[in-house]
Parts: structure tokens; sequence; C-alpha cells
């Protein structure tokens, strides 16, 4: 993943957390006590670094800039078994199918799946014990007390890993963006990522069970592919690692439905052949326009892949490509 990608799949922090409060090595003194025993309270804990999955965010791009996260420390213990008060935790909110990496060895640490689910990225330092911990027998007024733990300071790796499910291929004239605007869950109803050149378009899909997944329209990998324009491989490694390709070719296409796909199909394998590993799906766009009779005559001559017949305007087959879709996706998980 290129760290200076527009669209923030990748980004480095430094964490540092809070150090844990000292304990307090205070004995009890009143004005009818002289020489009470201890009664030093632990030191509270430093903040944790937490990460926190959120269905509400797409990119790592609030971390882009923020490149020093820092928790706060916990406080000293006082008198009177008074406990210090625990550190702040930082709390960073990340997509889904954010991993977390160590930037040092490259471990792997952890992934955050769940809407909601919290995971300690860099533990605070514990509270030091006050030193009525230490209090014995032979030892009745210990006058000392642990200090607190130091804090980390480390450096961690975020990384998305999943940019979208389905990728959608299609010339300009293929309905694309009208699929995606149709299939799309309200908000966002679609978000735009600027590439270097090429704008693709995210759609959240929304399924049944309220479930969902990600598409994204493409442009622009067909037009001059092959010459090298455009987005660089980074945005296709994603489609490479994650997603169905659903090929859309419109009903009322000049060429064959055949022989239009077997030109994306083309295409795509010029510029990156790792796509061809790829599931595919077939979208035939426009299919208002077809009667049962003139399906049926197609059939004969579509490529060996699933198709659907679909129509984004009349929303025909629409559920149908959905299911094939989710299908798809899910296969092997």
């Amino acid at each position: 993943m290129s760290q200076g990608s527009n669209f923030v799949d990748y980004v480095k922090i430094c964490c540092r957390s809070g150090h844990g409060g000292a304990g307090s090595a205070h004995l009890h003194r009143d004005k009818h006590t002289a020489k009470g025993g201890p009664d030093g309270g632990d030191g509270g804990r430093g903040g944790h670094i937490i990460l926190k999955g959120s269905t509400h965010i797409w990119t790592l791009l609030h971390l882009k800039y923020r490149k020093h996260v820092i928790a706060e420390n916990g406080e000293s213990g006082g008198s009177a078994l008074r406990t210090g008060r625990n550190g702040t935790d930082e709390i960073l909110e990340v997509p889904l199918g954010t991993i977390a990496k160590d930037a040092e060895t490259g471990e792997v640490l952890f992934e955050i799946t769940k809407d909601g689910e919290t995971r300690v990225l860099t533990a605070g330092g514990r509270g030091g014990l006050g030193n009525w911990h230490f209090k014995s027998p032979t030892q009745q007024t210990p006058r000392f007390a642990q200090p607190g733990e130091p804090g980390k300071e480390e450096w961690m790796i975020l990384e998305l890993k999943v940019l979208a499910d389905v990728g959608l291929v299609g010339f300009p004239n293929a309905g694309k963006s009208t699929l995606l605007s149709v299939v799309s869950a309200a908000k966002p109803e679609i978000a735009d990522y600027p590439f270097t050149t090429l704008v693709p378009n995210l759609g959240i899909v929304s399924y049944r069970d309220n479930r969902s997944f990600v598409m994204a329209d493409i442009p622009g990998i067909i037009e001059g592919a092959s010459k090298g324009k455009g987005l660089g491989i980074r945005f296709l490694r994603h489609i490479e690692r994650n997603s169905v390709l659903l090929f859309l070719v419109p009903a009322d296409t000049s060429r064959s439905i055949k022989e239009e796909y077997q030109i994306l199909l083309n295409e795509l394998e010029d510029y990156n052949p790792e796509l061809m590993h790829k599931p595919r799906i077939l979208a035939v766009s426009k299919s208002d326009l077809l009667d049962e009779e003139l399906k049926e005559e197609m059939k004969q001559d579509l490529p060996a892949i699933p198709y659907v017949f679909i129509s984004s305007v009349a929303q025909q087959g629409i559920q149908e490509l959905k299911d094939q879709l989710w299908k798809v996706i899910n296969q092997g998980q």
C-alpha cells in the first residue's frame, strides 16, 4: 500500500500509552495518631490506546495526519488508601477490516471486524501498589511504595483490508453508476474517493437481514487501462484480494454480449493478470428492452459464467443479482 495514496488504506502512527501512577508511601497521621500505619493508596493505570470498530467510517483518512497518539498518565495514589485516577484511554475509531500490525516486526496483532468491537493497541502502564500492600508482621511501617509502570511508545501500522467486495467492470455506457445508485444504501449513498486521475465510487449495498457489502465502480480501468493510465496497481490489488468482478454489459450493445465481455476481460488481463483469478458474474443491463424470447436466444451465446438479466431503471433482477453476489462473496468463508 502506498502511504501517499489519496484513498487512505494505510497509516503508520506512533502510539504512546500513559504511565501508571506511583503508589503512595503515606503513613497515617492525624491529631490523635502520631505514628499510624501505612495508608498509601495505589496509583492509577495509565491510559490505553484502543481501536474501536465503526460502520460509519470507510477509510483511515482521519488518522493520516495524526502521527502521534498519546494517552493520559495515571495519577498517583493518595493517603487514606485513595487510589489514583486511571489515565483517560485514547480511543481511535476505525473502519471494519482494519488490521493492526507492529511496525518494527510486521507482526499482525489483530483485526477489527465488528461494529463496536474494541481492542487494546498499546496498553498503559499499571499503577504502582501503595505501601499498605507491603505491611507485614516484621515490617509494620513500610516507607516505600511501587512506582507506576512506564507506558509504551511504539510505532503501529493500521491497514484497511477490505476496499470493495464487488468490483464493477464495464464500458462507460453500461449503466454502472445507475446500478450503484439503485443498489446502494441511502447513507452514504455513494462516496467519492479521489485517486490520481480517476474517481472510483464506493457504494454500500444493503442486503437481507441488515447485512451489507461494498460495491465499487471502477471508471477508467478500461478506458486506456492497458496504456497504463490512472490508478496504479494499488486499487486493483484490493480488488484482486477481496472481491468478485461484476461485468456489466448492456443488452443494447452494438457487439455481441460475449464479444464485449471478452474485450473487457482482455483489457483487465493486460492491465493486471492477477485479476483473472477472481470469481466473475455477468449482469446484462438494460434488460427491460428485451422480451423473454430474445432473452432465451441471447442465453445461447453468453459466456460460461453465472449471469443475471437486470434493469436498474425498472428494478428488474436486482435482488437476484444481490443474492448471486452475496453467495460468491461468502464462499469459502
